[in-house]
């Protein structure tokens, strides 16, 4: 049975997985993406993957799936930030 920190957990990595979904969309519709910082991505990809290491570690299930998904999303922005930088 999932516990309520679990859930809260779960709740929270969501909304901060979240987070890069509308930088994500605008950098594939526009192809822009000369203003956003590759060092920025860089620290906070490094951070997930540790974040994620941490959980695998500790069996935290919150916080392997949010900092998983997340790690994925935003390497996926990162590939965008190289694919579409001029």
């Amino acid at each position: 049975m999932i516990s309520w920190t679990e859930v809260l957990g779960l709740v929270a990595g969501a909304c901060t997985t979240a987070a890069v979904t509308p930088q994500i969309w605008k950098a594939w519709k526009t192809k822009e993406v000369e203003d956003v910082s590759v060092g920025m991505y860089l620290v906070l990809i490094t951070g997930l993957a540790l974040w994620l290491i941490y959980g695998i570690i500790e069996n935290d299930i919150p916080i392997m799936v949010t900092n998983g998904t997340a790690l994925l999303l935003n390497l996926f922005m990162l590939y965008l930030i190289f694919r579409y930088r001029h």
